[in-house]
């Protein structure tokens, strides 16, 4: 009787949890849905940084640079730059890229720590728009899943066009339309090859690259983002 009982509470446990994770994953799924046509107002990483740089500064009310931007009003060069620097096979995969996420677990294995990614936009979408930054198996499970949901439900133009909107490109700087002011005080529509391969480059860092704009390292890897990106295809 005991047995039973035990086994019956833990069915319901089970089952209760599978009811969270499945209703859980219904209202993400609902939430990207509702994004393929209207616009996000923040995501999960800009909520995170606002939250920590509230803590730095309980006095002061922080503020991002930030505004949406439509995909037309945004410069051809920068995303072609941003797919080159970040994703070139954008136009061809399905949410993943196998051979860079095994380069990269190689890369890390033989340097015994994570220097490298293999994260395409739309994993990255994923993560910035619903997940923590903690680096866990449940989250890049969670990342896979929510991966596939944007895939399957928006286009690459839209999936583009978000993220270019909603990542940081320096300190409380998010989207291309604020990072063409804050670094060059022009519009977005009129970057340049030049000034959009600067800004590609700055994402895997972009507070430190906000601090240290003209470093060897950044130049180095614009002019090669430059050369690249003129044989990019772009939706």
């Amino acid at each position: 009787m005991i047995k039973k009982s035990r086994s019956y509470w833990l069915w319901k446990a089970f089952f209760f949890l599978f009811c969270l994770i499945f209703f859980y994953h219904i209202w993400i799924l609902g939430q990207i849905v509702y994004w393929n046509f209207y616009n996000p107002s923040t995501s999960s990483f800009m909520q995170y940084r606002l939250d920590i740089l509230q803590k730095e500064n309980p006095s002061k009310k922080i503020k991002f640079q930030y505004k949406w931007i439509s995909y037309d009003l945004i410069s051809p060069h920068l995303k072609r730059a941003v797919i080159t620097a970040e994703d070139a096979k954008f136009m061809k995969h399905n949410g993943f890229d196998y051979k860079a996420i095994q380069m990269a677990y190689k890369k890390n294995l033989s340097k015994r720590k994570i220097v490298a990614g293999g994260s395409t936009i739309s994993q990255q979408l994923a993560k910035n728009l619903f997940l923590s930054t903690e680096k866990t198996p449940w989250r890049k499970i969670e990342e896979a899943i929510i991966t596939l949901m944007i895939e399957n439900v928006m286009n690459k133009r839209r999936i583009l066009e978000i993220y270019l909107n909603i990542i940081e490109w320096g300190n409380n700087v998010f989207g291309a339309k604020a990072a063409a002011l804050h670094y060059y005080n022009i519009s977005t529509s009129s970057l340049s090859a030049e000034q959009s391969s600067r800004l590609a480059a700055m994402i895997p860092n972009p507070r430190f690259y906000d601090r240290n704009r003209n470093t060897p390292s950044l130049l180095r890897k614009s002019d090669i983002i430059r050369q690249r990106m003129v044989s990019i295809r772009i939706p």
